[in-house]
């Protein structure tokens, strides 16, 4: 058995809880996944600010120079490393900031450190819209960074314990959509603030204040999680949270198997600190899953394409207004496949959506590559026919990343650890794409200069080993119960159950 274990969905060993699906979780759903559009618009908005002669001219004077230099290099425009920290500074401050929000999680809940990342965005956001020096303009990534850092560790952990298993991959989907929306309003706001001169850059990065301001007041009215309830010792508030977001009062099974989970992992923690458990045999599974998913993530080229869209297209041939424009089809394309991935995902299961993807992938990226060998040279531009196919070709490309690989980077570590180390565990998820997230920003711009077309193939070389990867080592885990994944994904699959001793065995399999 080559390929990953699927679940059972049928027999004894099912379990249904109680309950409906009530407009009250999709309405807590729906604002803790606000901190997904913080984040996308963060990812949208730098690219095309930095592709803008007012914010260049004012920070960046020799990139400006070398943008409307008549013979310079087109894959090496914009190789700038301080150009490069300036959005890569947001995804360092993040990885840092999320190991002080895995305790924030555990300590004060997942809704309060969604209060604290509104709160770091507003101060981000106010500096960097104020800007009036490259330090200021860097400290005020950095709280962005920080805010970052908070909302990805709290929303998707929020959305899956709220969830039902039978839609917990749509409703934790939202958190991706939101990221896409993001993205989206980021490259419409650069089309339109790009003809504002000289202030429409500071109204870019100011108008992050709205999805900011809106995950404040949103904090402040939805409800915490049953599971972080009972986890801080509120068993009575844990249980009411359940009736009211099943929207009935028969929850004893569910109720009781979240105080089971608590009580095991409180036991466990007296015994061992979290971090600590992480490394022990039977946290791999998990633990690697995740990780891997957000270094994959990464190296599909997303962040790359989606960070420095218009300055891409613009090597491209495209003008600015047409490269800011294209980046607004790549951000529509992008919102409405992962609206494709909440329809599809807890149906046709994770790893279909993942392979598939893989596949679509590998053929979008080989083509640009080719087609940009052939015809996109260090000194001249393509023909407009070319330039208008490796756009369509891009949004090939990312449809594909955006009911894969984006939505489940995050939907599969959130749902995947055991309560005990459920914070500590996707705080290693979250600092993994952060840090892999900082090196493409920081790198990629330097990258395309040296390696030019062929940066398309080295991404495409990664999407191989994403698809050995999924078919060998990710178990399906559509409809399982968030507390019951050790049991019915992690002891049956082909590898990992060798990091589980048996009933009858004193140690675990040395070749976990």
């Amino acid at each position: 058995m080559a390929g990953g274990f699927a679940v059972s969905k049928s027999g004894a060993d099912r379990r249904d809880f109680k309950g409906k699906i009530t407009w009250y979780v999709w309405i807590c759903g729906i604002i803790a996944a606000t901190s997904g559009l913080m984040f996308g618009y963060d990812i949208g908005i730098s690219g095309g600010v930095t592709a803008m002669d007012d914010f260049l001219l004012l920070f960046f004077p020799s990139v400006y120079a070398r943008k409307h230099r008549a013979r310079e290099n087109n894959y090496c425009k914009f190789d700038d490393q301080r150009l490069q920290l300036f959005t890569s500074s947001l995804y360092l401050a993040a990885l840092v900031a999320s190991f002080a929000a895995s305790r924030a999680c555990t300590r004060f809940g997942r809704k309060r450190t969604m209060q604290a990342a509104s709160v770091f965005f507003l101060a981000g956001t106010a500096l960097c819209a104020f800007a009036t020096n490259l330090a200021m303009l860097i400290v005020g990534r950095v709280c962005l960074g920080v805010g970052v850092g908070f909302g990805n560790q709290a929303a998707p952990l929020f959305l899956s314990e709220i969830a039902p298993a039978h839609i917990r991959g749509a409703l934790n989907i939202l958190f991706q959509l939101n990221v896409t929306v993001g993205i989206l309003l980021a490259s419409i706001v650069n089309y339109f603030a790009s003809r504002v001169h000289p202030l429409g850059w500071r109204y870019a990065l100011g108008g992050a204040a709205v999805p900011a301001a809106g995950l404040f007041l949103g904090s402040l009215v939805i409800t915490e999680t049953p599971t972080s309830l009972v986890e801080r010792g509120r068993d009575d508030a844990g249980r009411r949270t359940l009736e009211k977001i099943r929207g009935t009062a028969d929850v004893d099974a569910e109720f009781d198997e979240i105080r089971a989970a608590c009580d095991l992992a409180r036991a466990l923690s007296e015994e061992e600190k979290p971090y600590r458990r992480l490394m022990r045999p039977e946290s791999r599974p998990p633990l690697v899953i995740a990780v891997a998913m957000q270094v994959f993530q990464q190296f599909t080229g997303i962040n790359a394409i989606m960070f420095y869209a218009p300055v891409l297209f613009q090597t491209m041939g495209l003008g600015t207004d047409s490269s800011l424009l294209s980046a607004v089809v790549t951000g529509g394309v992008n919102v409405v496949s992962t609206v494709v991935s909440i329809l599809l995902v807890d149906k046709v299961g994770r790893r279909k959506l993942l392979l598939e993807a893989c596949v679509q992938m590998l053929v979008a990226q080989t083509a640009v590559g080719g087609i940009m060998v052939v015809h996109v040279r260090a000194d001249n531009e393509p023909s407009r026919s070319w330039a208008v196919a490796i756009v369509v070709l891009i949004c090939v490309y990312v449809s594909s990343f955006a009911w894969s690989w984006g939505p489940l980077g995050w939907l599969i570590p959130s749902e995947t650890f055991p309560l005990e180390t459920r914070t500590a565990g996707f705080s290693f998820a979250v600092s993994s794409n952060m840090l892999f997230t900082f090196l493409i920003a920081q790198a990629f711009l330097s990258m395309m200069c040296s390696m030019r077309a062929f940066i398309f193939f080295f991404f495409a070389v990664w999407i191989v080993a994403m698809a050995a990867f999924v078919l060998a080592l990710l178990p399906e885990t559509k409809g399982v119960p968030i507390d019951e994944m050790v049991d019915r994904v992690w002891r049956r699959h082909w590898f990992w159950k060798r990091c589980f001793a048996n009933a009858d065995e004193a140690r675990v399999n040395d070749n976990c």
